[in-house]
């Protein structure tokens, strides 16, 4: 099939933990014999944002990191019908342009003959509800939500036909152990600041345990304020900045363990959604102790794959125990593999995303939803 990709930014990852997953599920996609694209806008917030903090230099490492995907920049006067004309499912991101978003709904009305899916990776469907109430989804064929807590909210406000839970998930191809990397530091935390969203919990349940425990420590990522990038530098932390998601594996290899803290609005109101940043460290095979979180649709095995520190205290006491015993912390990464590569790899979301469109395509999606249970 002939897939197209409306996406924020397929290039840049700069505040933009989509374009991890996508990059993964489009190379799935083309190794098993299908046509992949991506389209994004020439305004990109994350492409712009990188640009400007990076210069150019991460574009080229993109395209050297990544020569097989295929994505295109398109304007006001971009021709989407002709986009869409050889297409046979295109989907669409939550952050495209509503305008663009109704389009696409209008040209599947009036006898597209492609299948046309929205997906949603955010947290805005409870947090900025008239964000996505505005969006026309009324011509779309379904939706995929990231996590069953957000797919049921699309289902209680009629935002979607056919709705269904697409996790997100580990790119296995790039995110893997890498054991002839020397561990030079203790800890690292791989986040951005998070819009206020989890200013609090980076501060208790990372800054705080890495100082009173006089940790070698790095923090890698995006938009940390002022009194944020003090509050590291009097914990000794360092600051390392934007770092590509090509990188991450190595930054995690070179690092003993590694914290999860997910932003408010998921612990809140959309449990059972870890993010992406789960799923590709435990990948890579490095301990992780996550902030807490409820994993309602059982992804995990908790205090297995990795353990929930509720509070500074118990973080304090968590990564002592990982970093000074070493039959603990091999046991929880092996655990956490081996969860990843049975249940959580782009492989397993291409599994689905098939099962999904397939009946689509074929004019039997009538009481496909009420067998998602079934799927891969």
């Amino acid at each position: 099939m002939r897939f197209l990709f409306y996406t924020q930014s397929l290039i840049s990852d700069w505040n933009h933990g989509n374009a991890h997953f996508l990059r993964g599920v489009m190379r799935e996609l083309l190794r098993r014999g299908h046509q992949a694209t991506a389209l994004e806008p020439s305004d990109s917030w994350s492409r712009q944002n990188l640009i400007d903090d990076q210069g150019v230099g991460p574009i080229m490492a993109f395209l050297k990191n990544f020569p097989e995907l295929r994505t295109a920049i398109y304007d006001n006067d971009f021709d989407h019908e002709a986009a869409v004309s050889t297409a046979d499912v295109v989907v669409v991101h939550e952050w495209t342009d509503p305008k663009i978003v109704a389009r696409l709904g209008r040209m599947r009305r009036d006898g597209g003959r492609f299948t046309l899916v929205f997906h949603d990776t955010h947290h805005r469907a409870v947090t900025a509800k008239s964000d996505i109430a505005r969006l026309d989804l009324s011509n779309y064929d379904l939706v995929l939500a990231f996590g069953e807590a957000l797919r049921e909210r699309y289902l209680r406000t009629g935002w979607g036909k056919d709705v269904y839970t697409w996790h997100e998930a580990a790119d296995t191809a790039l995110f893997r152990p890498l054991p002839d990397v020397d561990k030079h530091s203790d800890l690292v935390w791989i986040g951005n600041w998070g819009d206020e969203e989890r200013s609090a919990e980076i501060v208790s349940l990372f800054v705080e345990p890495a100082r009173q425990l006089q940790l070698k420590a790095t923090v890698r990522g995006v938009r940390y304020p002022d009194a944020a990038l003090s509050g590291l530098r009097d914990a000794g932390v360092l600051y390392g900045g934007w770092l590509a998601n090509a990188a991450v594996p190595r930054a995690f290899a070179e690092h003993r363990v590694t914290v999860h803290i997910p932003r408010r609005p998921y612990v809140e109101a959309l449990p059972g959604i870890p993010t992406i940043r789960v799923f590709e460290a435990l990948a890579c095979g490095i301990p992780l102790v996550s902030a807490h979180w409820d994993d309602t649709e059982g992804l995990f095995r908790a205090g297995e794959d990795f353990v929930f520190a509720r509070d500074s205290k118990e973080m304090k006491r968590l990564l002592r125990q990982v970093l000074f015993d070493p039959d603990f912390a091999r046991e929880m990464a092996a655990s956490g593999l081996e969860t990843i590569r049975a249940r959580h790899t782009c492989a397993h979301r291409v599994d689905e995303l098939l099962w999904i469109v397939t009946p689509y395509r074929t004019g039997k999606a009538a009481g496909h939803i009420a067998r998602e249970e079934a799927a891969p």
